[in-house]
């Protein structure tokens, strides 16, 4: 059996793909099913797959840009005309040949190719939607799904007799973190309450920034696990060892990037965690159920992190704090209030919990998998 997964060259997209993978696996045996993926180039996203055993086909894939500057609009006519059919023409020829029993996409411009191509070929199409509002691709693409998987209750747009609540998947193995490993692991001084600063996969330089600015009195209150993004390494680490003096030092952990086997410890060593608003990031902070201070992506298409964050936190699972009010003093008052009242973080992490959906990708494994033995 073969299962062709096609998504928008993203964490957020590729993540949920390996721990339905991983699922799969547990499920069904090894040798009898295979995973292939197409996509867009995603030197990130193949190092992930490659390692679970998923082969990989490269085809041109486009977008649509918001920006209405003639560049952009150039860039479209470009995508529009050439990249996106020939990304179709691509996937057509691989997979008629590959022939594959179902598609799982996982959305964004990345999956247009395949999953048109897979409906030509008449081959079933199962689409995951991460956000609470959809995004152009997915709405467009929705059309050719016999079911839709959605994360958040209230998702927007789709047809409801589609769609089917799963959550968001996660890798099963984020869960298995203690809080003892992540002291060895990140030498941890366990004198001081722990914030885990995540940036996403590509790092967010703005709110590195604005941690920077106030990070010598972070570190008078707080010990700080802080990936940063591999693009922004070097220049957060230079312009960290200007401003902590040597009695601080111990207490700030400066990563570029966590791997699963660093993230799932740093998970359960954090009393809080700050973070950008992307479906899988929530998901996950729900699932090892942390209090956490979101701060949404402004430029996110649709909007659809601010959307994200404000729908986690009617759970009271966390504080939403807009990128404008994102400021240094208000910030650090904030992580100072949260732990000088120790009910207010009991209370997130109780939102947290009765959020999360940490069995979504078993769910969605468990469905695709009596899909295709049926």
């Amino acid at each position: 059996m073969k299962i062709l997964f096609t998504g928008g060259g993203t964490g957020g997209h590729v993540l949920p793909i390996i721990g339905i993978t991983r699922e799969i696996l547990r499920i069904y045996p090894q040798e009898k099913i295979q995973f292939f993926y197409i996509g867009p180039k995603d030197e990130f996203g193949e190092i992930f797959l490659s390692h679970e055993g998923i082969k990989v086909k490269r085809v041109l894939s486009g977008k649509i840009r918001r920006y209405r500057d003639w560049k952009s609009i150039s860039q479209n006519l470009v995508d529009c005309l050439f990249k996106i059919p020939v990304g179709v023409f691509q996937a057509f020829f691989y997979i008629f040949f590959l022939a594959p029993d179902l598609i799982f996409s996982k959305g964004g411009f990345g999956s247009l190719p395949g999953v048109i191509a897979g409906w030509v070929l008449q081959i079933p199409i199962f689409l995951h939607e991460s956000d609470l509002t959809p995004g152009l691709a997915n709405r467009f693409l929705s059309r050719f799904s016999l079911e839709i998987f959605v994360s958040f209750p209230k998702t927007e747009w789709f047809p409801p007799k589609k769609m089917i609540l799963v959550g968001n998947p996660i890798r099963r193995e984020i869960l298995e973190g203690s809080r003892e490993r992540a002291k060895k692991l990140f030498k941890l001084s366990d004198k001081k309450p722990v914030i885990l600063i995540l940036g996403g996969s590509q790092g967010a330089q703005r709110i590195n920034d604005k941690i920077l600015e106030i990070l010598s009195e972070l570190l008078t209150n707080f010990e700080l696990i802080h990936q940063c993004g591999e693009k922004n390494f070097k220049e957060v680490r230079a312009e960290a060892k200007v401003v902590i003096t040597k009695d601080l030092k111990e207490y700030y952990h400066l990563s570029p990037f966590l791997k699963e086997e660093e993230l799932k410890h740093a998970y359960q060593a954090a009393d809080l965690i700050v973070s950008r608003a992307g479906s899988g990031s929530i998901f996950e902070i729900a699932a090892v159920g942390k209090p956490s201070i979101l701060v949404p992506l402004p430029e996110a298409a649709q909007n659809h992190q601010v959307k994200n964050a404000y729908s986690y936190a009617e759970n009271e699972a966390c504080l939403v704090m807009e990128e404008a009010n994102f400021t240094p003093r208000f910030f650090l008052e904030k992580l100072k209030y949260f732990f000088a009242h120790p009910e207010e973080l009991e209370k997130m992490q109780k939102g947290a919990k009765e959020f999360a959906k940490p069995l979504a990708a078993k769910i969605t494994a468990e469905y695709l998998v009596s899909y295709l033995t049926r």
